[in-house]
């Protein structure tokens, strides 16, 4: 065999060998790519993993471990903490209730202005909760555009009230709901839905029983993600529902005017919304986390 043959069967080798993924040289080259990492990049990304991290860790060292239980368990921190549990729930279940059908909408319809309502749902996740507190006051408030009706017909007030806690908070958390959900069911194959239509299921009867089992993994993950979202909200809660010990004080309304008063309070409940995050985010890993 030829130098010339030599070198042509090595080329069929190579590009078998690249067909078939790669021989056992190619993937240690793979892997020496992947493992260097050139030192300017290096450094930022160890200070900012040091950034996000170091407050965190802070937290964990500065806890009151010890009087950890008679903070978690004093009266106040019950209430809010209960408080926060009941409310985001509800929230939730708002969300669900109204985010799914939206996000059915959203993606299985064409309809003019499609893209300025998607951009609609996603607003309250830019803006800032502070700003859709006073529109929330503004819409639903005693001189709002809909609360003086409300108040008026139906002598319903909703501000400053734990109900008002609940609306605050679905209008934050909502849209991680219709987002997930939306993407949930761009992913799903429309002919299932289209063949029970076929054999003579309505619109609605083919969102029951075949749209929504393929997408509840999503619904799940959208659930979740708007209770985390909802437990943690703060700005849009106290400007719309203020902050009321056991009426409308949450856990981040607790924290923060525990910090004034009573800083080991303040640490306790930070560490129960820190614990619930990292559950959140252990819980989501598989689906919103890209596998290593």
């Amino acid at each position: 065999m030829t130098a010339l043959d030599k070198s042509g069967a090595a080329d069929e080798l190579l590009v078998g060998g690249k067909a078939r993924g790669g021989g056992p040289r190619r993937r240690r080259m793979r892997a020496d790519a992947r493992g260097r990492v050139p030192l300017p990049l290096l450094l930022p990304a160890l200070v900012g993993l040091a950034f996000l991290s170091l407050p965190l860790i802070a937290l964990l060292v500065r806890a009151p471990w010890r009087s950890l239980p008679d903070q978690l368990t004093s009266t106040e921190v019950w209430q809010a903490l209960q408080l926060s549990l009941v409310c985001a729930t509800a929230a939730t279940g708002v969300s669900l209730v109204l985010g799914v059908p939206l996000a059915w909408l959203l993606a299985r319809t064409d309809f003019p202005g499609r893209g300025f309502v998607r951009a609609l749902v996603t607003l309250p996740l830019v803006l800032p909760p502070v700003v859709g507190g006073v529109a929330l006051l503004l819409a639903l408030g005693r001189n709002g555009v809909v609360g003086q009706w409300l108040d008026s017909a139906f002598g319903i007030t909703l501000p400053f009230t734990t109900a008002g806690v609940v609306i605050a908070e679905a209008f934050v958390a909502m849209p991680f709901l219709v987002i997930s959900v939306e993407g949930t069911l761009r992913a799903a194959d429309p002919r299932y839905e289209e063949a029970a239509t076929t054999l003579g299921a309505s619109r609605f009867t083919a969102f029951r029983r075949v749209t929504l089992p393929l997408i509840a993994p999503g619904i799940a993950a959208g659930s979740v993600l708007a209770w985390a979202r909802a437990l943690g909200e703060f700005g849009a809660t106290i400007t719309f529902a203020g902050n009321f010990p056991g009426r409308t004080q949450t856990m981040p309304l607790a924290v923060y005017l525990a910090l004034q008063n009573d800083p080991a309070a303040a640490i306790a409940l930070s560490l129960v919304l820190l614990a619930v995050s990292i559950a959140v985010l252990a819980g989501l890993r598989d689906r919103w986390m890209t596998a290593s």
